[in-house]
């Protein structure tokens, strides 16, 4: 199997939030609604989506621990969640706001 390359077709494609000590519950509960299953991707998965604890629920697959620094990117077409380290996101090619 060959490695691919990904990335959007557009730079607005993707919503994102930087994960800081700083979330408010107001700033968590507008991005668990983002978050969807990608088995019956209309329905919001809330609020298990992702938690005060920078808990990350990928539906269908498990949960991730989310670290101060990372980013958690939502595809705006079907609701899922993408996470990208700390690391990544520094020395990556993204672009943020």
């Amino acid at each position: 199997m060959a490695l691919l390359t990904l990335g959007t077709n557009a730079t607005t494609s993707l919503s994102s939030m930087l994960v800081s000590g700083a979330m408010t519950a107001a700033d968590i509960a507008a991005y668990q609604v983002l978050i969807k299953d990608d088995l019956t991707n209309t329905n919001p998965i809330i609020p298990a989506s992702f938690s005060q604890q920078r808990l990350l629920y990928i539906p269908n697959r498990g949960v991730l621990h989310v670290r101060p620094g990372d980013y958690v990117a939502v595809d705006s077409a079907t609701g899922w969640p993408i996470l990208i380290s700390a690391k990544a996101i520094a020395s990556g090619p993204y672009t943020h706001s």
